[in-house]
């Protein structure tokens, strides 16, 4: 599969462009752009910028999603996470974090906040009917098959 070309503005001029981290990474790294540390203390959520714009092709979206490292070892999460940037958003790009951790965090310019991944998307059309087919599962949800394996 070729890749697709998503072009971007900077904003600012020490905005880091994305990037991939490892040669199959799913997730290209999102940068802090910031003039100074901010903290981020217990329970607190803060729009962080990353000094960028992007143009995401027709067909596509991209899907902010946390970064493991920082969700294991600092309690960082996105609050709106997967996060969606439509292909006709041409604002910055601002990621919403919050520390669900023990202790406040302290974040720097540069600091690698999320990951942004490019994705490709379908619209459906919604039709309107009477009735819906039977499925095994039908109705059941939230936790209706169980915790765990069966002994």
């Amino acid at each position: 599969m070729s890749p697709i070309t998503v072009r971007i503005k900077k904003l600012r001029d020490d905005a880091v462009v994305p990037r991939y981290m490892t040669d199959l990474a799913a997730g290209m790294d999102l940068f802090a752009a910031l003039d100074s540390p901010v903290r981020l203390a217990q329970g607190q959520r803060l729009l962080i910028p990353t000094g960028l714009a992007l143009a995401i092709p027709v067909g596509f979206e991209g899907q902010v999603r946390p970064r493991s490292g920082l969700a294991l070892k600092k309690g960082i999460a996105l609050v709106n996470s997967p996060g969606t940037i439509d292909a006709d958003y041409r604002g910055e790009l601002g990621i919403i974090l919050i520390n669900h951790g023990q202790d406040e965090v302290t974040l720097s310019p540069g600091d690698r906040i999320a990951q942004l991944v490019i994705a490709p998307v379908q619209q459906a059309v919604m039709e309107v009917v009477q009735d819906l087919d039977v499925t095994e599962r039908n109705t059941g949800g939230f936790g209706h098959t169980g915790t765990g394996p069966e002994v």
